[in-house]
């Protein structure tokens, strides 16, 4: 058996295990290339409902369909071998009932093989998280800015101002965990309540836009390389420009075109002493040697 064949996926009992531990690494993906270029360094792998901002161009999550996550969710699954692979529920998949949510999720998790769903919501989606992990699937809670809500609380401002809105939160953050949720997304949280939530909930927190006390971060790769437009959120450190490099290329490659310098022949097949490079003639010219 290969090296490959030994590598092991991080479980949901693994993760739940590093309350209080070394730190979780999480970032998104949303198709095969990418997750397979993170994949061995960091935790889990979100395919976060994100995409349809990232990937789709729409202003908000909420056009977001279940068939969308099953597609890039499996994709991602396909591209990775290491991290713990969650895939997001999207709006309105599983808030009517417990059972909906069952349906949505159960869908998800058998069409890509991931490992764990994750969904948006508090004290008002207990109910549905402990109806979930009754019957065998994983959740990752997610409180703070809940961007399938944002019609409703008027925009992604931070949340927890107020002790009053930080009371609500960390009630919130404690019912996802008594829920049986095995970990926690922090979003857009002022760090103080942040901060608090981390410390009270016996459960790992993954902030993002939250406090450096949780137990773990996320970011949208897209975000930390420099590929989505306009400026990066207070939150997020740009840890590449690969937009502007792409966009680089891409003028190269005109300009080349253009100009008639591209393709040159050593692009093209069978072209004089080039002619090699034709797939069917490399096979026979290793056969020639190996004989």
């Amino acid at each position: 058996m290969s090296a490959i064949g030994h590598i092991r996926r991080i479980s949901v009992p693994d993760i739940a295990a590093r309350k209080g531990g070394e730190p979780i690494v999480c970032l998104t993906a949303y198709g095969a290339a990418t997750a397979r270029l993170i994949d061995p360094f960091v935790d889990v792998i979100l395919v976060g409902d994100s995409l349809g901002m990232v990937l789709y161009g729409f202003d908000t999550t909420l056009p977001v369909t279940l068939d969308m996550m099953v597609a890039h969710g499996a994709a991602v699954v396909r591209g990775s071998r290491h991290a713990c692979v969650v895939v997001d529920l999207p709006f309105a998949s599983y808030q009517s009932s417990p059972r909906s949510a069952f349906r949505a999720a159960a869908r998800v998790m058998a069409e890509t093989g991931c490992a764990a769903v994750k969904l948006e919501g508090g004290v008002e989606m207990a109910e549905t998280i402990s109806f979930l992990v009754a019957r065998g699937i994983p959740v990752l809670g997610h409180v703070g800015v809940q961007p399938q809500s944002v019609m409703k609380t008027g925009g992604y401002r931070a949340r927890g101002k107020s002790e009053k809105e930080a009371a609500r939160l960390l009630a919130d953050a404690h019912a996802v965990a008594e829920s049986g949720a095995f970990a926690l997304v922090v979003e857009g949280t002022m760090e103080p309540a942040a901060r608090r939530i981390t410390r009270s909930v016996p459960i790992p927190t993954i902030g993002i836009g939250a406090s450096p006390a949780c137990d773990g971060q996320v970011l949208v790769t897209e975000d930390l390389i420099g590929l989505t437009a306009g400026a990066a959120p207070r939150f997020v450190k740009r840890y590449a420009d690969l937009g502007r490099e792409m966009a680089a290329a891409a003028e190269a490659f005109a300009r080349d075109v253009r100009a008639r310098k591209f393709p040159e022949a050593r692009h093209c097949y069978g072209t004089g002493r080039d002619a090699e490079a034709v797939p069917g003639r490399i096979s026979a010219r290793r056969a020639g040697n190996e004989r």
